[in-house]
Formats: C-alpha cells, structure tokens, sequence
C-alpha cells in the first residue's frame, strides 16, 4: 500500500469536505470578496501565512537551495520583509479607505482613487500575471504527484486544480480564511518533524558543510543574485501589493488584527526562511542526480529518504502549502475577472446573486486556463518570477502613491505601467532574462515606472487635480 498516496487522499478529500461545510454560510458577494469584513489577528495571520508559504516557498525554495546553496533563503526571506511593510504601513491604510468606502477589490481602490481605465488596464495585466502564479503552484502539486504515485505530471496538474476549486468556489474568502488554518497546522507540524530527520539522512547538522565544499559561492548568504540578495527587489515589493494579500487585509475587522495577524506572519516567514534553503542541500547530498530537474527535489527528499509515515506528513505540509496558495491566487484572479472587468464593464447592474454565481463561474475559467498554462511552462520558479515582477511594475505607483503622495493621479499612473513594462520587457527580451550586471529586468521596470510617475506629476499643469 502507497501510505504517501493514501495520506494525500484523505486530506484532499477532507479539504473539500470543510470547504463545502463552511461554504454553506454564505449569503452574499460581501462573504465572498471580504468575508463580511470580520477577521480578526488569529484568522487573518493563518490565511496569510497560509497563502505566502506557497509553492515558491516550498518546491521551488528548495529547488534553489538544491542548485544554489544557503542563498535560496531570501526567497522566503524577501516574502518576510515585504509583510512587514504591509503590517505597519500599506496594509492599515488600505483597510481603512476599504472599509470607509466599502471597497472590495484593489479594482475598487484604484478606480475610486484614479478612474476607470486605470482599473481596467491594472485588471487586465494583472490577470494575465497572476495566472502563472497559479500555473507554478499546479506544477507543483503535480511534480509531488508525479513523485508519490507515480502518475503524470498533467494527470498531477489536474487533480490540484478540482481540490482546490471544489473548496474555493464554495464560499470565496470566507471558505478559504478558515480552511487556511487547518492547512497551516499540517504545514507547521510537517515541516517540524520533516526537517531533522531529513538532516540527520546525511550524518546531522555538522555533515551539512560536506556539500558542495568547494564552491564558495554556494555558501554565499549575501551572494547578489538572484538568486541572493536581488530577491529583495524582484520578489519583497510583491507582498505588499498583491491584490489577493490586499484583500485578505480587507477582510479585517480593524487596524490592530492587520498589524498583529500580518506580523505574525512576517515573523513565521523569516523563521520559515530557512528550511526550504536546507532541505535543498541535504536533497544535493542524498540525490545528486537531478540536477537538471531540481523541482523535484522536495518530492523526492520526502519520500525516499524518510521513513513512510513521516514523509507522507510531510508530503502533506508541502501538498498544503500549494492548495492554500493556490486558493489565494484564484482568489485574485476570480475578483479581477468577476469584480473588476464583469461587474465594472460588462454588467454593472449585476445583483448580489448575479455577482455571486459569475464568480463562482469565473472560479472555473481561471482554474482550466492556469492547468493549461501548467502543462506548457513546468517549472516553479519560472512562472512565479514572471508574476512577482508584472505585479511589482505594475502597481508600486498606484498602491504606493495613491495611499501617500496626494498630487498622484490617473496620468501618471498610465505613464508609470506604459514605462515600468516597456522596460521590463526590453530587457527581459535583450538579456535573455538574466539582466545586465545587477539590474534586473523587475528592477528596470520598477525603476522606469517611479520615474515615469515623477516625471508626469513634475511636467503636469499646476491646476491639475487629482482625479
């Protein structure tokens, strides 16, 4: 009997279970988008660590750490910096307007704070990005797959995609928020136990310094990267301006269940940051044969170098880890396509009911078109770096400007995206990706959309106003 299959059965099903339970409490597109705006510090930390330690954080955290070394931890760690920009500074501000103004997407926000193009523009890009981040979590789910049962990769694909819409489409929010805290309690306990078994595979802690012993630059901590240090710039500013971590913040009661649930979060991710970068040289050691499939070096440290039950635990944790990112992006996905663009531009009478049913609709759109995508790119990281930098470029000035540069307006923000992803795409095509020395193709669009925006608001009429 597989007990790694049977392990990963049972919880699947469970999940969706819960989801449907919970789902019943529905009532509205409020519950829905913003779970009636009542999450307090306990829940709101859980459904965002839930969401953050992703297959990113997971697969393709321990990917790097596989290929690259100790490094691999500002992946996590970036994620930890930009959550705690978001508990003290973006996250508060953002709430408040929401709830002053009962907004229920960052369209809302943007078009209540600029005008209708720029919501529908930002939408649109948007969409198109964040559907990679949900193609890489179902690589994932399928490479664990592929490696527990011995089964497809699509057929792997496929399976993640119908747990996770059976229990998301159920109740939105509202589901997910409180299904996050049992998949945070397995990812904890599995990680937990999986990690200093695993260590102790290669002979403890001590025999880590085995790996790899000659090459400096796999045990680089501050190695410039990416992958390093440039992680901070290419993936740290995505935490703070995600729509679907943004609308989860909406979701709060108040002020102090940001502050505290989001740090709590930044603190479980820096602890969280490195054992991914561990479990990928320990996977060197053991396995060192995949060096050209280094995603599957999580699926495979877990279940053939510990003994069955504990890695299926910890298979479990890892399988966790994707649904519940997976839930949060089809989150902003579904808003975008049902919030933003449905009810925006197609239907603006739409009802309650209407509005509920198409997002319900929309849900399985984005989810068939993203295992699509899956089955096309098969690599984690690829598709996650694609996102991270299309939500950076994108939405630095309209976030960061709109909540604090008064004079910040609908022109300069469409010159801000027109440049930050002209730029990105340049260099992205010229450089084959890698960038020129230190400047990555997120960071010459992040740097060409700031100053697009400053240079539109120096150049505007003083009479201008903002829109």
């Amino acid at each position: 009997m597989n007990v790694h299959l049977v392990v990963l059965s049972v919880y699947s099903l469970g999940l969706m279970a819960l989801g449907l339970w919970y789902g019943r409490r529905v009532r509205g597109a409020s519950d829905f988008f913003v779970a009636g705006r009542a999450l307090g510090p306990g829940l709101i930390f859980s459904t965002m660590l839930a969401a953050n330690i992703g297959a990113g954080s997971t697969v393709g955290a321990t990917s790097i750490g596989y290929a690259s070394g100790v490094a691999a931890w500002w992946w996590v760690g970036s994620a930890a910096a930009g959550s705690l920009i978001l508990a003290f500074w973006i996250g508060p501000a953002m709430r408040r307007v929401a709830a002053a103004h009962d907004l229920r997407t960052v369209g809302d926000y943007l078009e209540f704070r600029y005008d209708a193009t720029v919501r529908g523009i930002i939408a649109a890009l948007l969409w198109i990005g964040t559907i990679f981040i949900l193609a890489g979590q179902l690589v994932a789910i399928g490479r664990i797959l592929e490696t527990v049962a011995r089964i497809p990769a699509a057929a792997g694909c496929a399976i993640g995609t119908v747990v996770i819409l059976v229990y998301f489409a159920a109740g939105g929010l509202l589901t997910s928020a409180r299904v996050n805290v049992v998949q945070l309690s397995v990812k904890l306990a599995g990680f937990a136990v999986a990690l200093p078994i695993a260590v102790g595979a290669i002979g403890g802690w001590s025999a880590l310094s085995s790996v790899r012993p000659d090459d400096h630059s796999y045990w680089s901590f501050w190695r410039p990267g990416p992958p390093g240090v440039m992680y901070l710039v290419l993936l740290g500013p995505s935490f703070f301006l995600s729509p679907g971590l943004l609308q989860k913040v909406y979701g709060a009661r108040d002020d102090h269940a940001v502050r505290v649930g989001v740090g709590l979060n930044a603190l479980g991710l820096f602890l969280y940051a490195g054992v991914p970068a561990v479990l990928g040289i320990v996977a060197r050691q053991l396995f060192p044969e995949l060096g050209a499939t280094p995603d599957a070096a999580l699926p495979m440290l877990l279940t053939h170098a510990l003994p069955p039950f504990v890695g299926a635990v910890g298979l479990a944790a890892v399988f966790s880890a994707e649904i519940s990112a997976s839930d949060a992006v089809l989150f902003m996905l579904t808003t975008s396509l049902s919030q933003d663009l449905y009810k925006r531009f197609v239907n603006p009478g739409a009802t309650d009911s209407q509005l509920l049913r198409i997002s319900r609709w929309t849900s399985g759109v984005a989810a068939g078109v993203a295992f699509a995508l899956a089955i096309v790119l098969g690599s984690v990281v690829d598709a996650l770096t694609i996102f991270y930098t299309l939500l950076t470029v994108v939405l630095f000035v309209p976030i960061v400007g709109g909540l604090f540069v008064a004079r910040t307006d609908g022109r300069a923000v469409r010159a801000s995206i027109g440049a930050g992803v002209t730029a990105m795409l340049l260099l992205q095509f010229m450089s084959g990706g890698r960038g020129w020395a230190f400047v990555t193709p997120a960071l010459a669009g992040l740097l060409a959309a700031i100053g697009a925006g400053m240079l539109s608001l120096r150049t505007r009429s003083p009479k201008g106003q903002i829109t």
